[in-house]
């Protein structure tokens, strides 16, 4: 049984009113206009400065876009909403809550397995039956994941609070609150090897491991930290907002508009003019836009590589190529001619040999297109009319497949067809007759139109050399006005953190240049 459970009662449609005082501010180029970018041009039209967006794509919100087509609507990216505090503090900034600007709902279930042996299982919102479903996994299950939890959520407190700090150096470890971290949690231990510490049911260690596929990282890779991912999931829970993640790219377009951001849609940048070390303009198709400070929300490796000049490139090829990418993808975005009852909105299948399938991900010299996969499917229409006819369901497949890999229709449609053939065994449910509409992105698609460094679907993994301080900065080392938001900097990979690197932006933009 699939149920809806609202957060607090939503005022839809509110208006947004202009609540920026113009003053004597820079004039802001950002460039691309995903989350990120819409987001930081918000705060900073908000902080007085005259702010242009430039999107090389017609339609705004990056990854995070929607696709519609014949009464079915996906969102393309994000599909996830998690970690709801992260939101209400932004909106804060404005002076709103989330429940002023769309209706915000708990899953129940948060999300469903399906395991390779037939057995299905639900994660409820009620962390009690999730106790009770662990302790059907193994003896003492549910006791042993209470204890787990409990450690995830200390720890979660704790890390919170440097979410939002710059760090820039590896002097930032030298922070209070980082360094009490260092105490509770080894940081060079995998979260594999810590979750394997404290259960040994193949099932129980998968359905905990299975959330560092949200940073697109091998467990065997991502520090014992990224453990947390389980106490915002199983605890704090699974939300959807009515009309799904393009909801929220709505929004924050409205707040950027409401505050004064002009947009330029289908321009794309060609270069970033530096002189003397300092971003003087953005070159867009032609023309150029003067700017006193450049904000780049577009691919951060592409964007060094190719709208700089070399003397001004804080990271070089070498350096792109020698670092843990995410996985690509291959996203099918189905409408169907009739609705689909063994499924939830979020629904995970995980293969018996998923370190196979690891490999075949993130090992370069067994990269390949894999003939099965574990794989993710969204069924937003189970939460969100709009996303489809009455009598139909629209369903999102998310296959993980290495980055860099040469990509051919034969190749998307044989992936697909097998993955298909899984669900409906699975499932027992026959659903390609009904097949009404039918769209395939991948790597291809995530270069051209992203431009995504080696087609990545998400950017730079989060292995240990590729967290706080160690990932891409944001602000160029060459270029002193030039500064990064996105899921390339710190904190990170998902929605939430790509909210907060844009805040970490805004307050350096005031504190290091001065007007």
């Amino acid at each position: 049984m699939f149920t809806l459970r609202p957060t607090e009662p939503a005022s839809i449609g509110s208006s947004l009113e202009d609540t920026n005082s113009r003053g004597d501010g820079f004039r802001v180029v950002v460039v691309g206009a995903g989350v990120g970018g819409l987001a930081v041009a918000a705060l900073l039209a908000k902080d007085g400065h005259e702010v242009t967006v430039v999107e090389k794509n017609e339609s705004i919100g990056g990854r995070a876009g929607a696709f519609i087509r014949d009464g079915f609507a996906f969102d393309t990216g994000p599909t996830w909403y998690l970690m709801p505090d992260v939101f209400d503090r932004f909106f804060q900034e404005f002076g709103r809550r989330t429940s002023d600007l769309y209706t915000l709902y708990r899953l129940d279930p948060s999300y469903r397995v399906f395991f390779d042996d037939g057995e299905v299982v639900d994660i409820s919102h009620d962390v009690e039956k999730v106790y009770q479903l662990f302790d059907s996994l193994e003896e003492g299950g549910g006791e042993k994941l209470r204890r787990f939890l409990n450690k995830c959520e200390e720890l979660y407190k704790s890390i919170r609070k440097t979410l939002y700090l710059d760090l820039d150096s590896p002097l930032s470890l030298l922070n209070r609150e980082i360094l009490s971290q260092g105490l509770k949690i080894n940081i060079f231990e995998s979260v594999e090897s810590y979750v394997k510490k404290s259960f040994q049911s193949d099932k129980a260690r998968k359905i905990l491991l299975y959330s560092v596929g949200f940073i697109g990282t091998p467990p065997a890779k991502s520090p014992s930290f990224y453990a947390i991912l389980n106490y915002v999931k199983i605890v704090q829970g699974v939300y959807f907002p009515e009309g799904g993640i393009r909801r929220l790219v709505q929004v924050l377009y409205d707040l950027a508009k409401s505050q004064g951001v002009e947009f330029l849609t289908g321009q794309e940048v060609k270069k970033i003019e530096v002189e003397d070390g300092v971003a003087r303009r953005v070159l867009v198709d032609g023309s150029a836009l003067d700017a006193d400070v450049v904000v780049v929300n577009a691919d951060y490796a592409y964007t060094e590589l190719n709208l700089l000049d070399r003397r001004y490139r804080t990271y070089d090829e070498n350096y792109w190529r020698s670092r843990t990418l995410t996985p690509s993808a291959l996203i099918a975005f189905i409408g169907l001619d009739r609705k689909i009852d063994s499924l939830t909105t979020h629904n995970v299948f995980l293969e018996r040999d998923w370190s196979e399938n690891f490999y075949q991900i993130f090992d370069p010299l067994r990269a390949k297109w894999p003939d099965y996969a574990s794989y993710y499917v969204h069924v937003p229409s189970k939460v969100d009319k709009s996303a489809a006819p009455k009598e139909g369901e629209a369903v999102f497949f998310l296959i993980p497949i290495a980055s860099g890999l040469e990509d051919s229709d034969e190749k998307r449609e044989k992936l697909f067809t097998n993955i298909l053939r899984d669900l409906e065994h699975k499932t027992g449910e026959k659903i390609g007759e009904n097949i009404v509409l039918k769209g395939l992105f991948s790597i291809r698609d995530f270069s051209a139109r992203f431009n995504a460094f080696r087609g990545t679907a998400l950017g730079l993994a989060h292995t240990l050399r590729q967290t706080a301080f160690w990932r891409p900065r944001h602000r160029s080392a060459k270029v002193k006005n030039l500064y990064y938001t996105g899921q390339y900097t710190h904190p990170g990979i998902g929605l939430p953190m790509v909210l907060i690197s844009a805040q970490i932006v805004r307050k350096k933009i005031a504190k290091e240049l001065k007007s």
